[in-house]
């Protein structure tokens, strides 16, 4: 008999935490490394948020709580889903759990029979095709091409639907490509949508604060509300508020929908951090005024970013509308040689080279379902992406 589950065989580990870990067992050897595969701002968590941990500490609120939230978070997300989405959630509505990557998995786990197809838009987030096969069902992975700005077009949704399809996994803007949908776009999607009514829709909305220039975030059930009663909308206070570690993401939805992943959790983690929690009481209805200025921040890294690789012969870097990634391509790239003599016939090839020849991490494309690229993460110091862009240069402009 077989320790390993046939389950667990089929997925493997996340490549951006083996690019961070790998970044980090380099460092640790003395190597000068610029890391860019984290997407974690390099902001702190602002001041607020961490005093309302502090008290709640002090105040000893430190026990147990409900599975799925305290009730004061849940009121604060339905607070926030009203003001910011035009949505209207009650709390029993509500699931908080141990982060976004957390509600995803008990949403699918609680959902999908094998079978169950679920399409996700490529490039995606390396999480949800392993997600999905964890519980149970099938990836349908619809490449979305740099010539469409790495959006999926409503006519392939409608080629990807099929009577197996439970899920749309939908995020905007994009991790790995900062790519948003317009209402305009969104809306030729939902079009498409209410033509299918057992599809549901799972929209991964945690860059939704990280949007520029003039970009104007918009989430299915707030452009659709005839989705509304099959749209599973999902966010959390990691990105926007500086707070990846303390692991909080939340989601609304049909109640029969939440109770379900209430259920999952039960008996997985049951629930989240209790400090966490009301630190994310105070980030969703304390003051906002920080997320501006931070955005300032990430256009001007972006465009620093943006500019540099787009002088490289070889590479083509879309100027993204929001989140904290590029997603350059390097089709000009495929078939020549590093200095070291390492020969580039993929992405992945090109990341290692980088890597052991400049000490420039980035994650490899394929990694994200759509090849050949590479992706950046510009939540890091002026300084630093300045230095990593001189060596990507440099690396490129020795291949021959």
């Amino acid at each position: 008999m077989k320790l390993l589950s046939e389950t667990l065989a089929r997925v493997k580990p996340s490549p951006t935490i083996a690019v961070t870990t790998k970044a980090q067992e380099l460092k640790a050897a003395g190597r000068d490394v610029i890391g860019l595969g984290a997407g974690e701002p390099d902001f702190d968590t602002p001041q607020n948020i961490k005093d309302a941990a502090i008290a709640a500490i002090a105040a000893g609120k430190t026990k147990y709580t409900a599975v799925d939230g305290i009730a004061e978070l849940k009121q604060a997300i339905c607070a926030k889903f009203k003001r910011d989405n035009g949505l209207d959630y009650e709390p029993a509505q509500v699931s908080v759990s141990s982060g976004g990557k957390q509600v995803l998995y008990n949403a699918l786990v609680a959902t999908l029979n094998p079978g169950d197809e679920v399409i996700i838009p490529a490039p995606y987030w390396v999480s949800y095709p392993d997600m999905v096969l964890l519980g149970g069902g099938t990836p349908v992975v619809v490449e979305c091409q740099i010539e469409q700005n790495f959006k999926m077009t409503a006519a392939q949704l409608e080629a990807a639907i099929t009577p197996k399809t439970k899920w749309l996994i939908f995020n905007s803007p994009s991790n790995p490509t900062g790519a948003g949908y317009s209402r305009e776009e969104l809306r030729a999607l939902t079009d498409v949508l209410l033509r299918h009514p057992h599809v549901w829709v799972m929209t991964d909305d945690m860059y939704e604060h990280l949007a520029y220039d003039d970009f104007e975030f918009c989430t299915p059930a707030e452009v659709e509300p005839r989705l509304y009663d099959r749209t599973l909308t999902v966010n959390g206070v990691s990105k926007a508020y500086a707070m990846t570690g303390w692991r909080i993401g939340y989601a609304a939805g049909p109640k029969e929908l939440i109770g379900a992943m209430r259920k999952v959790q039960s008996q997985s983690t049951s629930n989240p951090c209790t400090i966490s929690q009301w630190a994310a009481v105070e980030a969703l209805n304390g003051t906002q005024e920080f997320i501006a200025p931070n955005n300032e921040m990430f256009v001007r890294r972006r465009n620093l970013v943006v500019e540099a690789l787009n002088a490289i012969d070889g590479v083509t870097c879309p100027v993204p509308e929001g989140a904290f990634y590029v997603y350059p391509s390097i089709a000009g790239l495929i078939g020549k040689t590093s200095k070291s003599g390492t020969r580039i016939d993929s992405d992945e090839a090109f990341a290692t080279a980088l890597l052991e020849e400049t000490g420039v991490a980035v994650v490899f494309g394929a990694a994200f379902g759509l090849s050949p690229n590479f992706r950046i993460s510009y939540a890091t110091s002026d300084a630093a992406l300045t230095e990593a862009c001189a060596r990507i240069t440099a690396f490129c402009t020795d291949l021959k």
